[in-house]
């Protein structure tokens, strides 16, 4: 398979993770024509259904949730122009594993978790998939979540664990020559949530007289998210976020998107969307610009 000399690969958790984390920084690089590649772990089985006509899709009712998720994802990769987007061992290979909230506001594993979820996988066996993936893509760069997952949620550390053992596993030769020729991946960054731009964005909903997205937080004191200092890259795109806000659509059951808090966004313009940004996890930084940030995670290579 002959690829183009750019190619990203996105380690995700669930269907919708990749839009709201990723999306315009996939959209941008898809556009520039780079291979981009999306692998998701689980299909999302767990996730609460925001659409009142899907909730016999529930866990506790139908248990379908995760084949409508796939639907979802595919609707919104087609915004994004990203054709190569798979799930890691296939479409439920793997099982969302749940969370609940902790009393600092971050997520935390759930009180029982099913034996068959992404949570509870054997780390070789998951890792020697994305291995597989990895050395036939031949990604230069690698993006998944740091080793919080963001904000806590089970399957959002998992993913972090299973793409950083994955990472070094294929890079090295003699390890299960079957799946494939080794790849050094040469740059890893972790997704990250600016913790100005989020307090930013909680004090404009408020002026905005919202007073009920982001009921409880303290712009001051936001339990998750990476401070100024720590960030290394953004991809600002804004003529991505028409997309960004599209693929979100898509994902209906998890993201209502014509609630105050998104008609502020459209209002503000594409600020809150259309700028994504990264901490440098492995590799070596490229130029930045007078943000002392870099703007392409291709930077340098």
């Amino acid at each position: 398979m002959t690829l183009p000399d750019r190619r990203i690969l996105f380690v995700h958790a669930h269907p919708d993770d990749e839009t709201i984390g990723n999306g315009v920084t996939m959209a941008r690089y898809v556009a520039e024509g780079a291979h981009v590649t999306l692998v998701t772990c689980t299909a999302g089985e767990e996730g609460e259904i925001l659409v009142p006509e899907l909730e016999h899709l529930a866990a506790d009712r139908d248990d379908a949730l995760g084949p409508h998720r796939v639907t979802e994802l595919a609707a919104a990769m087609v915004e994004f122009g990203v054709t190569d987007h798979r799930f890691l061992g296939g479409a439920g290979h793997f099982r969302d594993s749940g969370m609940k909230w902790a009393d600092d506001g971050t997520a935390t594993v759930a009180d029982e978790t099913r034996p068959d979820t992404f949570w509870h996988a054997d780390l070789l066996e998951a890792a020697a998939l994305l291995v597989e993936i990895i050395r036939e893509v031949r990604p230069q760069v690698v993006v998944t979540y740091d080793e919080f997952g963001g904000y806590g949620h089970p399957d959002h550390v998992q993913a972090h664990r299973v793409t950083t053992y994955a990472v070094a596993l294929a890079a090295v030769a003699s390890y299960r020559r079957d799946l494939g020729e080794a790849w050094q991946v040469a740059k890893v960054y972790w997704g990250a949530m600016s913790k100005s731009q989020m307090a930013e964005g909680i004090r404009a909903v408020r002026e905005a007289g919202d007073a009920t997205t982001f009921e409880g937080w303290d712009p001051d004191n936001i339990p998750f998210g990476s401070p100024d200092e720590d960030l290394d890259a953004v991809i600002s795109a804004p003529e991505h976020a028409d997309a960004k806000m599209a693929a979100m659509k898509a994902h209906a059951t998890q993201i209502t998107v014509d609630g105050p808090f998104f008609a502020l966004s459209n209002n503000l313009g594409n600020q809150v969307w259309a700028s994504e940004h990264y901490r440098l996890a492995a590799g070596e930084r490229g130029p930045v610009g007078d943000d002392g940030l870099e703007h392409d995670l291709f930077a340098g290579l």
